[in-house]
């Protein structure tokens, strides 16, 4: 059964809720995979003995988790997708991103309850007084489910000021209930948040890469000719094996204009490729013939 809290707070978000086929679970981890990286590799090292004292508030706070979720979380290549998050995530159309306010009232919880001819309402043990004009009509009382002090009036989606607490029991809905912290990791010694977010600010400082020096080819000179990308050896100059290649080749063209490969001679009919590249040498030895 869907929570009526939760029904209100995606109401007031504009969020539309799909249920997940029966029998296939595959699609119903992703938001709580989300979250649960967030607790094993960001919250855990909150939870190091000292390390809270070193945050002096929630900008603090809010710095470390940005340097953490940009240079960590962000880069790191998903296994299931074969992308980062953030090239994923700029991949698709920009979200429409709810204000402050609109994220207070969705997280705000309501109840609905009737006037009494008293103009007071009853809310889980505690006695509130309300507009006399709303006397035997239902209004929605909109509240902190940790702060049942202070409750709004609501009429017809319309505001009718806050309620007067007369008899306040209990301060806390008692379907709120507060998150049990995991127990804290041993101490390393390591301050893994300031490095991260040390590598972050050094990141953001950086000069942009200059693209035009990047695409430039690079040149390898040998003897007086440029040759581009020609494999050297450790020496600087070609290749051992291709200089043992190139002085066989050099003997052979000093010992015979028209070098031969035992095995290799031409055959009657057969066309020879070495007459296309020297004919002037094969009409000289007509000549003589």
């Amino acid at each position: 059964m869907i929570s009526k809290q939760l029904m209100r707070a995606l109401a007031v978000l504009g969020i539309q809720l799909t249920h997940s086929k029966p029998r296939e679970p595959a699609g119903r981890g992703k938001i709580e995979r989300v979250f649960r990286t967030v607790r094993e590799q960001f919250l855990i090292e909150l939870a190091v003995p000292g390390a809270l004292a070193k945050i002096d508030g929630l900008e603090q706070l809010n710095e470390l988790f940005t340097a953490w979720v940009e240079t960590v979380y962000h880069r790191r290549v998903h296994s299931e997708t074969g992308q980062t998050p953030l090239a994923r995530f700029t991949a698709a159309d920009p979200p429409v991103i709810p204000s402050a306010a609109a994220l207070h009232e969705a997280f705000l919880w309501s109840e609905t309850r009737l006037v009494a001819k008293t103009a007071t309402v009853s809310l889980f043990g505690n006695t509130y007084e309300v507009d006399a004009a709303l006397v035997g009509r239902r209004v929605e009382l909109v509240f902190d489910p940790f702060d049942l002090t202070d409750l709004q009036v609501r009429y017809q989606g319309r505001q009718m000021g806050a309620a007067v607490g007369h008899h306040i029991g209990r301060h806390v809905h008692p379907g709120a209930k507060p998150e049990t912290s995991p127990d804290p990791a041993p101490p390393t010694g390591i301050d893994y948040l300031a490095l991260v977010r040390d590598r972050h600010t050094a990141t953001l400082c950086e000069p942009p890469p200059k693209y035009a020096e990047l695409t430039q080819p690079t040149t390898k000179t040998v003897g007086a000719v440029d040759i581009v990308d020609t494999t050297t050896s450790a020496s600087g100059g070609l290749d051992v094996g291709l200089e043992a290649e190139l002085a066989s080749f050099a003997t052979l063209l000093a010992s015979s204009p028209h070098p031969t490969v035992v095995g290799q001679e031409v055959i009657p009919g057969q066309l020879d490729l070495l007459q296309l590249l020297h004919p002037n040498d094969s009409n000289d030895s007509k000549e003589h013939q």
